[in-house]
């Protein structure tokens, strides 16, 4: 049969390790596929050394890639969002499936992307999006088909899960393993979309709306990152039976869905709570079939090379048939009004728990006048820690609090840090179970 020839555009460490998984396994990709899958171009602005591209026509301009007649399905592994964007809707503008690792591209662009493919027939699979290697998307568009899915969460970003390791095995300051994930090339020279939840909040986006069939709304993910958690946090979050991880978390509820990424203590006999390092992990609830969990390399260029050619091997296996059947992009057919309808709900109206740190003048009455205030936003303490004095006679409380709606929790925090005995910021983690009622 004739082969699926493939453009890849974008030859860093996702691309290379494309390449390099098509060209070795490229025997046992044909056998799966029914037809071989050759790289018939690269796009690229510089070559990777290892890669070796002889026998393969290479251009700087990405978009002659797009253009080319010869080719099938567009691979896109460039990055970013405006010219991703361009390429994408070139290809498809050409009649060209196309295949992308990029989640920020989907996150933002992704109901035009998905309406032009469909209006020109094409695919846009996008599985390497998130979580790397893990097959996610494809468990919850197909495997979970028949479940409505109540809420997942999940680790999907490996620097912060990273650095929250190593802070809590070594006792290390949040600027320390930031500095050594940097060396060791897991953390970017700007780390910002990692520890500030940009990233993971790209991947949320995807993931709910596929859990739930609603538009995709990245504007609306609420993020928070994790350069505020210190050493002692984790310390006492170990000390009440809690793991801090940086999750992404969403829950369909009556009134709306939550879409948000934060720093969470969670339970330590949650399997959540022992991923460690750069790996990434998913927890997904569905009403038939109960907790699920999705593991493994959430980054790197073999394991998300996995995603793309799985990817390819889907776009090549229709073309081979020519299948008038596929798996809708957001795996809801057309639009369902009721779900739809269902907005993402603001940050304020979410209720979980909450760890509270506070530093407070070492005099009689203050821990009274927190009580008194957390009481008057209707919010009821779960459990207190009140260490020793430090050495400006300030005491540091944890105070750990039954679920409460997070617009009574920012008041309560207003009004705590205008006390004149309470000193700086009052730090605030929530706190999920992430049992079978979430």
């Amino acid at each position: 049969m004739d082969p699926v020839r493939v453009g890849i555009c974008g030859l860093g460490t996702v691309g290379g390790g494309t390449f390099d998984v098509l060209t070795r396994n490229a025997d046992e990709i044909a056998r799966r596929a029914g037809r071989p899958i050759v790289i018939e171009q690269i796009g690229t602005r510089r070559d990777n050394p290892d890669c070796d591209t002889s026998g393969v026509k290479v251009t700087r301009d990405i978009f002659e890639v797009a253009r080319n007649p010869d080719i099938d399905v567009l691979v896109e592994l460039i990055g970013g969002y405006d010219v991703a964007r361009e390429l994408v809707m070139t290809a498809i503008e050409h009649g060209k499936h196309v295949v992308t690792a990029n989640k920020a591209l989907i996150a933002v662009y992704g109901n035009e992307i998905f309406h032009a493919a469909h209006k020109k027939g094409v695919i846009v699979a996008f599985e390497a999006a998130v979580a790397g290697g893990i097959p996610v998307i494809k468990s919850l568009r197909e495997g979970l088909g028949a479940n409505r899915i109540q809420w997942l969460a999940g680790i999907i970003n490996g620097t912060g899960n990273y650095i929250l390791t190593h802070m809590r095995d070594e006792g290390r300051a949040f600027d320390d393993v930031l500095a050594e994930a940097q060396a060791l090339g897991y953390a970017e020279a700007d780390p910002t979309f990692d520890v500030e939840g940009i990233d993971a909040a790209h991947k949320l986006t995807i993931l709910a709306s596929i859990a739930y069939g609603v538009p995709l709304q990245f504007d609306r993910a609420y993020t928070e990152g994790i350069a505020r958690i210190t050493a002692d946090d984790v310390e006492q979050a170990d000390n009440l039976g809690y793991t801090i991880k940086h999750l992404g978390i969403t829950r369909r509820g009556e009134n709306g869905i939550e879409l948000r990424v934060h720093p969470t203590l969670i339970p330590k006999e949650r399997l959540l709570a022992n991923v460690h390092g750069v790996k990434n992990a998913i927890a997904v609830m569905g009403d038939a079939v109960g907790p699920t969990l999705y593991y493994g390399a959430g980054a790197g260029a073999e394991p998300t090379a996995s995603a793309v050619v799985a990817d390819l091997l889907d776009v090549a296996r229709n073309i081979a048939t020519a299948h008038s059947y596929r798996v809708p992009y957001l795996a809801f057919s057309g639009v369902n009004d009721e779900i739809n309808a269902l907005p993402i709900l603001p940050m304020e109206e979410i209720v979980t728990a909450y760890y509270l740190r506070l530093l407070a003048v070492d005099r009689p009455g203050v821990l009274a006048r927190v009580a008194t205030i957390l009481a008057e936003q209707g919010i009821s303490i779960e459990a207190i820690i009140q260490k020793e004095a430090t050495e400006g006679e300030l005491v540091p409380i944890i105070l750990l609090t039954h679920r409460t709606r997070e617009k009574h929790m920012n008041e309560a925090i207003r009004q705590l840090e205008s006390l004149a005995d309470i000193a700086g910021p009052v730090t605030r983690i929530r706190v999920e179970s992430l049992d079978e009622q979430g």
